[in-house]
């Protein structure tokens, strides 16, 4: 919800909000979108016979609302080529980790255990490896000897929220722009 905060309150004026799609039926995002009037859909991956299948039923979907580009948040899957194949360096994602280091579930938790001073949180373009895509940019948050996954997992929201934000504010005024796998970023 912090990038419709960010849209509502001016913050990311050149992007409009046209559906928010969610594969967990009871997920509390879905009733915060209703809420905000976001249009949601709620569709169950496994009703459908393909991942392909169920991404070609999102893409209609997509298709329908005119979407231009896609932001990824909790979302939990590995994008398909059905969806990069008509949306290539539009799709974005947000991970707390300072990729490439901990990607997958449970990034906190790995930093713990490797025992980094330093984490973060990255946003990147999505391709079709698990958090891989091009680093957009990224923020740092210290790691505390008393941390646990919990207190590092709050500690990173605000920070991951923050850098979500910037990055799209980035993407839609143009400030940003992919160069091979490299991101370029104009002055203001």
């Amino acid at each position: 919800m912090a990038i419709l905060s960010a849209v509502r309150s001016g913050r990311l004026s050149r992007i409009n909000p046209v559906l928010l799609v969610c594969d967990r039926e009871n997920a509390p995002v879905l009733e915060k979108a209703r809420e905000a009037g976001l249009p949601t859909l709620h569709l169950t991956p496994k009703s459908f016979p393909s991942k392909d299948d169920y991404e070609k039923e999102i893409l209609a979907h997509l298709r329908e609302k005119k979407v231009e580009a896609i932001a990824l948040a909790g979302y939990m899957r590995l994008v398909g080529p059905v969806l990069i194949g008509v949306f290539p360096d539009r799709i974005v994602n947000i991970h707390p980790s300072l990729l490439p280091a901990f990607p997958g579930l449970h990034a906190q938790r790995q930093a713990l255990e490797y025992g980094v001073r330093v984490t973060g949180v990255t946003v990147h373009f999505v391709d079709l490896q698990m958090d891989h895509g091009p680093v957009i940019l990224q923020k740092t948050v210290p790691v505390f000897p008393e941390d646990t996954e919990e207190t590092l997992v709050e500690r990173l929201l605000p920070v991951e929220h923050e850098a979500y934000v910037e990055a799209l504010d980035g993407l839609s005024t143009g400030r940003l722009h992919l160069s091979g796998r490299r991101v370029l970023w104009s002055a203001d």
